[in-house]
């Protein structure tokens, strides 16, 4: 208390003897309550340019992707790819406003028939799609809820990019295509066929499951027909079913490599140009690993040894495999002089041009 009341004196002293300063300076002076300022350090400066970035770079992003066409709906599985329903897919969606256009992702269907067929094969095609085969999505659609069938054209994959744009140029038009993930080559179609299987039964929920070549006429009524018949037996494999002698000369067509593991005589199969496997069939298929089946050199051959290997009811229908067409036949191609159609881009317009192939009755009542 002494020393503040000493200092309080000395300044009143100090005042009273120097007139010349004012009284205002002489109060107590306020603390300076300005921040000092410091300097930004660099990683925060880093961080606020790339968040910066970033932030632009999503907006642009965004702009861009509202202003690009909506993309076709893919119906895969795998890099397997129905090419019809992701076309249908997109035209209901634009008229209903819906993106997934009403189609389900596995479709409840009798069956599934893939029509088996090459990067050479445009002319077959092309008779197909003129004779029974429908030529438009529409016309798919419209046999599908006829029969309860699907159709698709089934193919690999190349690495020749002229074969890929010409299927392409198919594709864009017609959009009847199963693509699936596989070499397309036809000294592997033991792979491709099961490849087939594989996709066709992770895309469509079928009571049946139909491998047909494309050199073949086929009545879908009639197969149709065939599959809706009742069956006790819930594994069933139905084809033209046959016998025959090993082929162990490799100058020979049929030449079998493995035919060691056979034997003189195949055992009991179905010919190759068609043949049904059953849902439950294919559903053992399609969690096999490719490498745990074994492979022959020809598919109908490695197709009737995998059946050799399940409980499966072996169904004879010769109707698949009928050198002309009558009331009962629902395949037709030129056994056994080929296998199939000889020549059968011309063969399938003579045959559809005949009334007894194209115009009779589905099946005779008896025959039912």
């Amino acid at each position: 208390m002494p020393l503040f009341f000493h200092r309080q004196s000395s300044l009143t002293t100090s005042t009273a003897t120097s007139p010349s300063y004012s009284s205002k300076l002489l109060k107590p002076l306020k603390p300076n309550s300005a921040p000092v300022p410091t300097r930004t350090p660099l990683p925060i400066i880093v961080f606020s340019l790339v968040s910066l970035f970033i932030g632009l770079a999503g907006t642009i992003f965004a702009i861009t992707a509202l202003r690009r066409p909506t993309p076709i709906p893919v119906f895969r599985c795998g890099k397997s790819e129905d090419t019809f329903r992701a076309f249908y897919s997109l035209s209901t969606s634009r008229q209903l406003g819906d993106k997934n256009g009403g189609l389900v992702d596995r479709p409840k269907l009798l069956g599934f028939v893939g029509i088996q067929t090459g990067f050479g094969s445009a002319d077959r095609r092309a008779a197909l799609r003129s004779t029974w085969f429908p030529s438009d999505p529409d016309g798919l659609l419209r046999l599908e809820q006829a029969t309860g069938l699907a159709f698709r054209f089934v193919i690999g994959r190349s690495k020749d990019a002229k074969k890929m744009a010409g299927v392409q140029k198919e594709i864009d038009k017609y959009r009847d295509f199963l693509i699936i993930d596989v070499n397309e080559e036809y000294l592997n179609l033991p792979w491709k066929t099961l490849a087939f299987f594989k996709a066709a039964f992770q895309l469509f929920e079928a009571d049946y499951y139909v491998k047909a070549d494309d050199d073949i006429y086929l009545r879908p009524d009639r197969l149709a027909t065939l599959l809706a018949k009742e069956r006790t037996h819930s594994q069933t494999y139905i084809g033209c079913m046959k016998k025959g002698p090993v082929i162990t000369d490799p100058k020979m067509k049929w030449y079998e490599k493995s035919g060691h593991l056979i034997g003189n005589e195949y055992f009991r199969h179905a010919y190759g140009p068609i043949y049904v496997l059953s849902a439950e069939v294919v559903a053992s298929l399609a969690i096999a690993r490719n490498n745990s089946l074994r492979m022959f050199s020809n598919e109908d051959v490695t197709i009737g040894s995998w059946m050799l290997a399940m409980n499966v009811n072996h169904e004879d229908n010769r109707a698949l495999c009928d050198p002309r067409c009558t009331p009962t036949s629902i395949a037709v191609w030129d056994i056994p002089k080929c296998s199939g159609l000889c020549n059968p881009a011309s063969r399938l317009k003579e045959l559809h041009a005949m009334s007894m192939c194209s115009k009779s009755p589905t099946l005779r009542p008896g025959d039912r």
